[in-house]
């Protein structure tokens, strides 16, 4: 534990340094580990899909399991929502008279998001913290945009919070088998720190707004594995990168890799009478894992949604029907995939669970509680 606090206390040492170099606002902190902690309970919950990669104009209402999902429309009818391979979603809860906006991910580009909050009309000022999943382009190639756009009508003391150090690795795509290495982007935390926004390194579960909680660094403890995508990085240059002696063995550093994403992380709610609504913006470490560590963190073995991106487009059929076989042991009320998680995913989760999956398009709204 000491060792672990020392490697700590050196990343954010060397975290404010680059900060400091660069003459921009630092503040960083790592979660304190934590197995468990006590979750609290909200009433209601609105899932907004600002961005995912598919629009339709039909999209009609759905029901299961007490969840509704309803179409969101462009307040411009000239103008239509865009959608994008990447996936952006604002959570919007409510604990009595206390409400609380998160804004989780925020897709690929900049104009995307910063477009279809303008269209579907959403109050910016309202968002209250920010959350990222995990280090994929994908999920964070619209941060700075959004922040350049909107950072003065946000809280001064805004805080991001992270899945861990790995989300800031450097992540490279391959041309198919054997092919050359593709630059995949790189988070800067130093243009995070520019913008006056807090860092949390959220590797072990922590509780976000007194409404949600996060996984924390999820176990691999089901038959899931993490199926092939990007190449990753583990290198400090000049203050961009991650400190791989933060969490892996010295003869880790400078090595290209197949990505395990070690600190993607999912965000959580505890809904009264119904349970957990686990979301997971791509699921690479398997979204049972995923929500039998959210099961673990609360101590709360209901799961009543399981929402986002699971992963499972490049699936073997064999491993798919076995994933979702298991996704069924958890007898969630309701199914909702999103994002990466694939049409062969929805159909085979409509095989095998009838009546409890809802698909959703960009501009949708999920609608849990009462």
């Amino acid at each position: 534990m000491a060792g672990t606090l020392r490697r700590r206390d050196v990343l954010k040492a060397s975290v404010a340094f680059a900060a400091a170099a660069a003459g921009g606002f630092c503040c960083v902190e790592v979660a304190s580990a934590a197995s468990t902690i006590a979750v609290p309970t909200i009433d209601k919950l609105s899932v907004r899909v600002l961005v995912d990669s598919a629009s339709d104009i039909f999209f009609r209402p759905q029901e299961a399991g007490g969840v509704r999902t309803e179409p969101g429309r462009s307040a411009d009818s000239k103008r239509p929502l865009h959608s994008e391979w990447g996936l952006s979603l604002l959570l919007e809860s409510q604990r009595g008279g206390d409400a609380r906006t998160f804004l989780h991910d925020y897709g690929w580009t900049p104009g995307v998001i910063n477009d279809n909050l303008e269209l579907l009309r959403v109050d910016v000022g309202r968002i209250d913290t920010l959350i990222l999943s995990h280090g994929h382009f994908d999920h964070w190639g619209g941060l700075i945009g959004f922040l350049d756009k909107h950072r003065d009508a946000l809280p001064e003391d805004l805080t991001l919070y992270a899945g861990g150090e790995d989300n800031f690795c450097h992540r490279y795509a391959r041309g198919g088998a054997g092919g050359d290495l593709a630059d995949y982007g790189v988070l800067d935390r130093r243009e995070i720190a520019a913008r006056r926004v807090k860092l949390v390194l959220a590797e072990s579960p922590v509780m976000i707004g007194g409404h949600a909680f996060t996984t924390g660094q999820i176990r691999r403890q089901s038959i899931e594995r993490v199926l092939p995508n990007s190449m990753v990085e583990f290198a400090m240059k000049d203050g961009l990168g991650c400190n791989a002696s933060h969490y892996l063995p010295a003869e880790m550093e400078g090595k290209i890799v197949p990505d395990e994403h070690i600190h993607e992380h999912a965000v959580c709610f505890n809904l009264r009478d119904k349970g957990l609504v686990v979301i997971s913006s791509c699921g690479h470490v398997g979204i049972v894992n995923t929500v039998r560590q959210a099961m673990a963190v609360s101590g709360i073995d209901k799961v009543h949604a399981i929402v986002g991106g699971f992963h499972l487009g490049p699936a073997p059929a064999d491993y798919l029907a076995q994933v979702v076989g298991e996704i069924k042991k958890l007898d969630p009320d309701v199914l909702i995939p999103m994002h990466c998680s694939g049409l062969n995913f929805t159909l085979e989760a409509q095989k095998q669970m009838p009546g409890k999956v809802l698909t959703t398009t960009t501009g949708s709204c999920i609608s849990f509680g009462a």
